[in-house]
């Protein structure tokens, strides 16, 4: 067997057993054109959920470049869930440390944020189903500059 049969056969073995497992986590995130965040430029995400017995950890992805003009960013989040009601909530995520200094991973000139919605608690979904994520930024500067990409990620925390 030649060397590219053995590699072709070791790609595919692991990407049937690869596919088998099943992930805790969901993770989108949006990029934003040129960088510049426009107000009416609502991000959709869409996921959905199968286990309302789980809890799960629920996050902004929040990249930016170090030019990025603030400490904080103020969104607007709403939540649509299967039967179509839908919750909206205005928070401020805070990006910086009062030293001035990123609070998020950088590297380079990019820095990203993984930033905790539900605080010290977990977020329970009590429907099965498809629900979408509406992120809005609320921010004075319009469009907003510096921003490279937007995101939600959702953690099912193991059963114990």
């Amino acid at each position: 067997m030649s060397c590219k049969n053995i590699l072709l056969s070791v790609f595919v073995s692991s990407a049937l057993f690869g596919s088998c497992i099943p992930s805790n986590t969901f993770e989108k995130n949006i990029a934003i054109s040129h960088h510049q965040w426009h107000a009416d430029d609502i991000k959709k995400i869409d996921f959905t959920i199968s286990d309302t017995n789980s809890h799960y950890l629920m996050y902004a992805m929040i990249r930016h470049t170090d030019a990025y003009h603030f400490s904080n960013i103020w969104l607007e989040i709403e939540t649509i869930k299967p039967d179509s009601t839908s919750t909206k909530q205005r928070i401020e995520l805070p990006l910086a440390e009062v030293s001035g200094q990123w609070a998020g991973r950088g590297m380079d000139e990019i820095y990203e944020h993984k930033i905790r919605l539900s605080g010290n608690t977990s977020t329970k979904f009590d429907q099965t189903g498809d629900y979408i994520i509406k992120l809005k930024q609320l921010m004075r500067e319009n469009p907003l500059q510096e921003m490279l990409s937007v995101g939600i990620r959702i953690e099912r925390i193991p059963s114990q």
